[in-house]
């Protein structure tokens, strides 16, 4: 797999250039960048099909590159060290990132789905997604990306009856009766969702308040939701979802 390295800090550049040549070997590096101007200069003569890519460069970012190259044919694994600027965007479009210093065990796991998703050749799609939610306020977000088995689906949020946990899975259950499973764990969904108003109700159990019918007071709490679905309270979460009902 060819690959370019962006980062505005030659150190790590250099790092992270060490860690792959050390932990995977499949990586093929073709050329470096520091700055905005040479990183899109580099994809456009390489053709690479993995971009390991630095979200801060300075007063530019990351995704000046991105918007800048009209043919966005490969992988990116973006980099940072602010794990909140721009992730909720990559999270929402489902892309992978990695927070400096960076993991070997997290490195090597993202370069393995890279070579998945390029067999599926969804990537395109995927970074014009993120692009888009880029141009919008973080809590206008509207849909998010499931990455599935064989393909990514794009969901609007106000579809989302509910998500339920299955060990390190997650199905998502959808208003017209779909169920999506996610091969990632709830929690991250959790966090994700929560500035969009899902109440996480149970250790398994994520809610969007809109399908929430009644709160019942049987088996110690749940909530019954129109589809007459009853989904679980757990103790420690019962205030915490009072209170979110009560501003829905």
């Amino acid at each position: 797999m060819n690959a370019i390295l962006i980062d505005d800090e030659r150190a790590n550049v250099e790092n992270l250039q060490m860690l792959l040549q050390k932990h995977c070997p499949q990586v093929n590096i073709l050329a470096t960048a520091n700055k905005v101007p040479d990183a899109i200069k580099m994809i456009e003569d390489y053709s690479p099909e993995l971009v390991f890519l630095d979200i801060q460069m300075g007063e530019q970012t990351g995704f000046d590159v991105l918007r800048a190259i009209s043919k966005r044919s490969f992988e990116v694994i973006f980099i940072t060290a602010y794990d909140q600027y721009g992730i909720q965007a990559v999270k929402f479009a489902a892309l992978d990132y990695l927070l400096k210093p960076i993991d070997i065990e997290e490195l090597v796991a993202a370069v393995e789905k890279a070579v998945q998703k390029l067999d599926t050749q969804k990537q395109t799609s995927r970074l014009d997604f993120l692009l888009q939610q880029l141009m919008l306020p973080e809590t206008s977000t509207s849909k998010i990306a499931l990455p599935m088995q064989t393909e990514t689906r794009y969901v609007s949020l106000a579809d989302i009856v509910r998500c339920e946990a299955d060990n390190t899975y997650t199905f998502f259950f959808l208003s017209d009766s779909e169920r999506i499973m996610v091969s990632k764990p709830l929690k991250e969904y959790a966090d994700l969702l929560k500035p969009s108003g899902f109440i996480r109700t149970h250790q398994s159990h994520l809610v969007n308040p809109v399908f929430v019918k009644s709160w019942l007071k049987e088996d110690g709490g749940l909530l019954l939701l129109a589809s007459g679905e009853k989904i679980p309270i757990s103790k420690p979460n019962r205030e915490a979802v009072r209170q979110a009902l009560q501003s829905v």
